[in-house]
């Protein structure tokens, strides 16, 4: 940030009295501008047929991670609820209709400042179609995913818990689990890890 939102004056990045870290403070009209992190909020959409347990991922047609699939999911928008932007973002990316169930992963990726949420969802038909940001939609089994081309880190947490999820309670019985994960970012070799 380099000018004030209220004045236009330049601002510098300073720790304000009272406060414990740096914020871009306006020199001229004193505004401190604070910067919190996004909110990344999509749904894991399933279809059931036969028994077979499918997954509606959809092929970015958008940087960063262009030609990767990911589940449908984008930045939550103000004045609406994470339910709602997780219908919205499903609608957009992907052209489908879903009902949503409970929140099944919820991701902090701290070194982007991003914190990630996704709904279990249920397709309500196969009436689904690439949107804007997806150059393609498809439905995948768990054996079909394409592992290796998921774009992110937590699309592709999101997936593991859920087969796994599914797998134990196809066997023991039980319900589907809130996930919680710290991902942060990769280290290169010559860095040492932070106490």
């Amino acid at each position: 940030m380099k000018f004030c939102s209220e004045c236009a004056h330049p601002v510098s990045l300073v720790v304000p009295p009272d406060d414990n870290r740096p914020r871009f403070v306006c020199e001229q009209c004193g505004t401190i501008h604070y910067q919190n992190p996004k909110m990344v909020i999509g749904s894991l959409p399933v279809w059931e047929e036969n028994g077979q347990i499918r997954i509606l991922l959809c092929k970015r047609a958008i940087e960063p991670r262009y030609g990767y699939w990911t589940l449908p999911a984008g930045f939550m928008e103000n004045n609406e609820t994470t339910t709602e932007a997780a219908l919205r973002e499903t609608f957009e990316e992907a052209g489908a209709r879903i009902k949503l169930h409970g929140l099944f992963s919820l991701l902090n990726v701290p070194h982007v400042h991003q914190v990630h949420m996704f709904y279990r969802a249920t397709l309500l038909d196969l009436d689904y179609a690439a949107g804007t940001e997806s150059l393609e939609v498809a439905l995948f089994t768990e054996e079909e995913i394409p592992w290796n081309d998921i774009a992110f880190p937590t699309v592709g947490h999101t997936l593991k818990s859920f087969f796994a999820d599914l797998a134990r309670i196809q066997k023991e019985g039980g319900s589907y689990a809130l996930h919680t994960q710290d991902i942060r970012k990769p280290m290169r070799h010559t860095e040492s890890p932070q106490a």
